[in-house]
């Protein structure tokens, strides 16, 4: 099991993470270093990816090395594997050895071809639909033992409210982006209804029902013609070809 301080470090260090990486996949990305880094011994290194569920499409976010990432990707052209099971189904897949597993044959041997023999995939434990799994890699078998195995769940214990808070920093960020540009959007139609009410002489819903139908006609979206008609203000007094 994971020491206390060991996991204290390891929470810090990746709360810390969360609040200076620019993005999601930024943070993902060490996130799986760091996994890699925790779980390998001397002389016997593990390989890490981290697959994530977007609209039932699998993806590799993140991996510790570009070998990890093509093992993670050799699934997705087979279209199932341990990785994409675990965040589907919420469940631990563990192969202890690829030889003597049946599951996925034909992935199985592929992965095999490449030299490893074990591996374990667990789910975070995330809010809403999102959807996203640890993939450990071995080149031994039976590698992934019951202490191992219950050294990489505390981990992703661990991990997973840093992922929750990541995620929703995203989608904060996403959101908020989202809500600047209809605003920016919305300001400039509210703005050109204005010139148009000041230059026909007119209420706001004619404006407004001018300046739509304008954007019909000509078929220019309608932030588009109001940022056109906003333009046009400081050019001089031309009046806007608007009409009751």
């Amino acid at each position: 099991m994971v020491s206390e301080s060991t996991a204290n470090s390891i929470n810090q260090h990746l709360h810390e993470l969360v609040l200076s990486s620019s993005d999601v996949e930024e943070f993902l990305s060490e996130l799986a270093r760091v996994s890699a880094r925790s779980l390998s011994e001397p002389g016997d290194e593990i390989l890490c990816g981290i697959t994530l569920l977007r609209h039932r499409k699998a993806a590799t976010v993140a991996s510790s090395s570009p070998a990890a990432q093509a093992m993670d990707e050799i699934q997705y052209a087979y279209g199932d594997g341990p990785c994409m099971t675990a965040s589907r189904e919420q469940e631990t897949v563990h192969i202890s050895d690829l030889e003597q597993d049946g599951r996925w044959p034909h992935y199985a041997a592929t992965v095999h071809g490449h030299g490893f023999r074990s591996i374990l995939a667990l789910p975070f434990l995330l809010e809403g639909e999102t959807r996203a799994a640890l993939n450990l890699y071995s080149h031994r078998p039976c590698r992934f033992d019951h202490r191992a195995t219950e050294l990489a769940r505390d981990f992703v214990h661990q991990t997973s409210m840093a992922l929750r808070l990541a995620v929703r920093f995203a989608h904060s960020s996403d959101t908020a982006a989202n809500l600047k540009a209809t605003l920016e959007t919305r300001t400039g139609i509210d703005v050109a209804v204005g010139i148009i009410m000041a230059q026909n002489r007119c209420s706001q819903d004619e404006a407004f029902e001018l300046l739509k139908s304008a954007s019909s006609a000509r078929n220019i979206k309608l932030h588009a013609l109001a940022a056109g008609v906003v333009e046009s203000l400081g050019q001089g007094p031309t009046r806007t070809h608007f009409e009751v």
